[in-house]
């Protein structure tokens, strides 16, 4: 894994539209988990690690906190967890996760994704078998066993550590991750972590080649233009 496992980030886009499209999906996300985990981030830990993640993606904190104001008042949307599970283009195995309103739609939507693209959605459960729910953090360094003491010292279960090209990756239990955290902030000084991500980590990786590559980015901007996907995490390894 390490570095040439692809932790599913939002990333800010060039243009206008599509850094709007980011912060609307940071903005549901944030609103839905303070609204059922309370909005105050300490007490919160996953409202916590929310903004943490939305403000080292350049999130402005007007639409962080306009999603708090809107999660403290009455009302507002219900919106509920969706997940799908199928095969993308190329055999790899695609996990989508969606918040929604409205079932059916979203279900429309990330079905014509698969459709479009030579893909096939499938049955929950189809896919998440090969994967690991994992808290991952990545930072500048070369002390694999140093890191690894620190982590013990501080009594986190890790799950791997691999050093290469200059760059540690620590995999842990998601539900670690404040723990990992803390001790990694500890250990590094002013080190910063570059990425902190709780994701799903494919326990095995699928080549995909030739046209089915082609199809595979299409199949992917076509999932990260629906309105309600919030995450696509795959085993795709692009050759």
């Amino acid at each position: 894994m390490g570095r040439s496992f692809e932790v599913r980030k939002a990333s800010m886009a060039k243009t206008q539209g599509a850094k709007i499209k980011v912060y609307s999906k940071y903005g549901k996300e944030i609103y839905v988990c303070a609204k059922n985990g309370g909005s105050d981030p300490e007490s919160n830990l996953s409202l916590r690690r929310l903004i943490e993640k939305a403000k080292k993606d350049q999130v402005p904190g007007h639409v962080i906190d306009k999603a708090l104001d809107k999660a403290n008042g009455t009302g507002g949307e219900n919106y509920e967890v969706a997940r799908y599970e199928g095969f993308g283009p190329g055999s790899c195995a695609v996990i989508v996760d969606c918040l929604t309103d409205n079932n059916s739609r979203t279900y429309m939507d990330v079905r014509q994704c698969f459709v479009k693209n030579d893909a096939k959605i499938g049955t929950p459960g189809a896919v998440s078998h090969m994967f690991e729910h994992q808290a991952v953090f990545q930072f500048k360094g070369d002390d694999e066993e140093g890191t690894l003491e620190a982590l013990v010292m501080a009594d986190v279960d890790v799950s791997d550590i691999e050093a290469e090209e200059g760059v540690i990756t620590v995999f842990a239990p998601h539900t670690e991750f404040f723990k990992v955290k803390n001790a990694l902030s500890d250990f590094l000084g002013d080190t910063p972590i570059d990425l902190e991500e709780i994701t799903f980590v494919p326990q095995i990786d699928t080549q995909v080649s030739g046209e089915d590559v082609e199809r595979f980015e299409k199949f992917l901007d076509m999932l990260n233009d629906c309105d309600d996907v919030q995450n696509v995490y795959h085993n795709a390894e692009l050759i």
